[in-house]
């Protein structure tokens, strides 16, 4: 398991990039609730979801988000990767 730093609006323009139902395949491939995987990106639903293990801290770009776990940004841009292979 890998931390990572990175902006609150890089991490929010890579779940706007994602093609439909991503939430979803995440979700499913990790046994998570999928408000859980929506909540990593920036979501605030914890009465559904729980807490994605992200620290926000005030800034320029939207603030620093501090993640304690990548896997889901790990799948995020595996699927990015694989819509833009399937678009060339």
């Amino acid at each position: 398991m890998s931390t990572t730093t990175i902006t609150f609006n890089q991490l929010r323009k890579i779940k706007d990039s994602l093609p439909d139902g991503s939430m979803h395949t995440i979700a499913e491939e990790l046994n998570l609730d999928v408000q859980t995987v929506r909540n990593y990106f920036g979501g605030a639903n914890y009465d559904r979801g729980k807490s994605a293990g992200i620290h926000l801290e005030q800034g320029p770009d939207g603030g620093i988000v501090e993640l304690d776990d990548t896997t889901i940004l790990d799948m995020a841009r595996e699927i990015l990767e694989g819509k833009k292979h399937s678009e060339a």
